[in-house]
């Protein structure tokens, strides 16, 4: 049975217009995001075109972000996809963390962590 407090009627409302205005925030952001991969792909763009499609989405999802319509690591991880495909269709090599090497490990036990070797503290006595 539905709530029949004045608070919750209030609330039930609100809720509408939260849920209408993220659906809008968030059509618009996949309606960029649609754009921008279209215009990757298609081959007669010019390239400011391309950026400027892209940087267009990148906007979109950053707001939606920080309204909170979206999660920030959704929006990141969006974020991160549309601009290895205009790296990718660019031309130019994207730098991952697959392709650094990972720092050398310290000789010793496997796992160990490294030892630091402290600054003896100094102590004034007055």
């Amino acid at each position: 049975m539905a709530k029949r407090t004045a608070s919750a009627k209030k609330q039930a409302r609100a809720s509408v217009r939260r849920t209408q205005r993220n659906r809008a925030v968030r059509s618009e952001v996949k309606t960029k995001i649609v754009k921008a991969r279209r215009s990757l792909v298609e081959t007669p763009v010019a390239e400011s075109d391309r950026y400027a499609v892209a940087l267009d989405a990148i906007r979109a999802l950053d707001r939606a972000a920080s309204k909170g319509v979206l999660h920030r690591r959704n929006a990141a991880r969006r974020k991160a996809r549309l601009t290895r495909q205009l790296v990718k269709v660019a031309g130019t090599a994207v730098p991952s963390a697959a392709a650094k090497k990972p720092a050398a490990a310290p000789a010793g036990k496997k796992g160990a962590a490294p030892v630091v070797a402290k600054a003896p503290d100094k102590k004034t006595k007055k």
